[in-house]
C-alpha cells in the first residue's frame, strides 16, 4: 500500500440499545499518522448491512432526534419482509438506505474540515450486535 492511501479498522462498542457514537476524535487521531499534514480525503466506512455513518451535531440532542426519527421512519414492528431476529430487525436493514454506510470528508493540511458543529458518527439500531467495525481510509 502506498503512502498516499492508508488505512485502519476501528473496533467500535455501541452496546446493546440504539446509539449514535461519536468517532470524529477517533477520525482526528486517524489522520494526525495517516494525513501527516496533507490535503486529502477522509473516507468512513460501515461494513455492516445493519448501521451508517452520519455527519451530525451531537451532546444538543440532535443524536437523541436522530434515532427518534428512524423510529418514526422505521418502527420496529412485524411490517417488515426481512424477519429473522428480534422483532422488526428487518427495519435495520433498511437504515442504510436512509443512513448510507459510508462518508467522504474533505482534509486540508491533515485536518479535517467538518463545520463547527459536525461530528463523524456510527448510527447502530440493530440492539442484537453490539460491536461494529468501521474502516478509516487516507487518499492523499
Amino acid at each position: 500500500m502506498s503512502e498516499a492511501f492508508t488505512t485502519r479498522v476501528l473496533n467500535v462498542s455501541s452496546g446493546s440499545s440504539e446509539r449514535v457514537v461519536d468517532l470524529t476524535r477517533d477520525c482526528e487521531a486517524f489522520l494526525r499518522e495517516a494525513a501527516a499534514g496533507r490535503d486529502g480525503l477522509l473516507n468512513v466506512f460501515v461494513p455492516h448491512a445493519t448501521a451508517g455513518v452520519a455527519i451530525i451535531e451531537t451532546g444538543a440532542g440532535s443524536d437523541e432526534d436522530l434515532l427518534a426519527a428512524l423510529h418514526t421512519l422505521l418502527p420496529a414492528d412485524d411490517r417488515w419482509q426481512h424477519r429473522h431476529g428480534s422483532p422488526g430487525h428487518g427495519r435495520d436493514h433498511v437504515l442504510p438506505a436512509l443512513v448510507p454506510p459510508h462518508a467522504t470528508l474533505p482534509v486540508v493540511n491533515g485536518a479535517l474540515q467538518l463545520g463547527t458543529w459536525q461530528s463523524v458518527c456510527l448510527v447502530d439500531t440493530n440492539m442484537a450486535k453490539d460491536n461494529r467495525q468501521v474502516r478509516l481510509s487516507f487518499l492523499g
